[in-house]
């Protein structure tokens, strides 16, 4: 492809996800996730580009398999033009989330779309390492099932069948589309090390050094965050209730829900705190406790 080419489908995928944007704004947003309608977008936009990618990236390698065998020199124009297209969707990503998002909130993402719109760029310009870069965007794969947790979230969806299943399908591609995928990368680069220039070796190196602390702590954080806090979780509803059914009630039972930060406890304890009073013999179970609440018994 040349210059003109490159430039004309960036700025035409630039173009289409600010488009994909303002779609979303007009559908229907969740009541939970309109405090943030931005973010809605925001992830929205993703969860399309993560898919169209992903589907492009397979069929890159399945319709050009020779690519496979040197990703230095080989490729198609198709995957040339799909390189290109996620450098527009990078570009319109970082763009959106300096004009909408602080920067304290967003300085880890931008830094990744600078090192991916650098390193795709090198690629484009000089029309190699095209096939590297359609490797690097396997990862997309991941992302569909990854932009479709925090969707999820945001749309108040994160009990049930579906979102435990697709924490447990996101974990999976996880580790075999991002962490696998950017050991390979990693090991192929130094293994062919003398084919690559300086300049495009070391830029390479960082970048994947970069990619990959950034996915082992993302991996870290969603393995605490779907899992092991829901063990957390269940192990210590189990103990409360265990240890509420051991409560001998009195005549007249206050039951006082609360949060947890010691501000909201001072205030709980104040005259006008939402009591549900009780009679003896009441059964009590926390299964009907808020979320993030805890549970204050009095008896008298």
């Amino acid at each position: 492809m040349e210059l003109s080419s490159v430039l004309l489908t960036t700025g035409s995928s630039v173009g289409f996800f600010r488009l994909v944007n303002t779609g979303f704004r007009n559908l229907p947003t969740p009541e939970s996730a309109r405090r943030n309608a931005w973010k809605w977008r925001n992830i929205s936009a993703s969860f399309v580009h993560s898919g169209i990618t992903a589907i492009w990236a397979v069929l890159c390698f399945f319709l050009h398999p020779q690519m496979a065998e040197d990703l230095i020199e080989t490729h198609s124009v198709f995957s040339h033009a799909l390189v290109s297209f996620s450098i527009g969707y990078f570009i319109y990503d970082f763009l959106d989330m300096v004009m909408n998002q602080k920067l304290s909130q967003s300085w880890e993402l931008l830094f990744h779309h600078v090192v991916v719109i650098t390193c795709f760029g090198l690629s484009v310009l000089s029309c190699r390492y095209v096939g590297f870069a359609v490797v690097a965007l396997l990862v997309e794969i991941n992302s569909v099932f990854l932009h479709l947790r925090q969707m999820l979230r945001m749309a108040g969806n994160a009990v049930g069948t579906l979102y435990r299943v697709n924490s447990i399908v996101n974990l999976g591609t996880y580790v075999v589309f991002r962490i696998n995928t950017l050991a390979w990368m990693t090991r192929w680069l130094v293994l062919n090390r003398d084919n690559v220039p300086l300049l495009a070796y070391t830029l390479g190196s960082v970048g994947m050094a970069i990619m990959t602390a950034m996915n082992i702590v993302l991996f870290c954080r969603l393995l605490r965050s779907d899992f092991l806090k829901s063990s957390t979780r269940e192990t210590k509803k189990e103990k409360e209730i265990a240890r509420v059914d051991q409560i001998h009630l009195m005549p007249y039972t206050s039951v006082c829900f609360f949060g947890g930060e010691e501000t909201h406890r001072r205030q709980a304890l104040k005259p006008g705190c939402p009591t549900t009073l009780l009679t003896q013999g009441t059964d009590i179970t926390l299964h009907s406790v808020p979320d993030g609440k805890k549970l204050q018994i009095q008896t008298w």
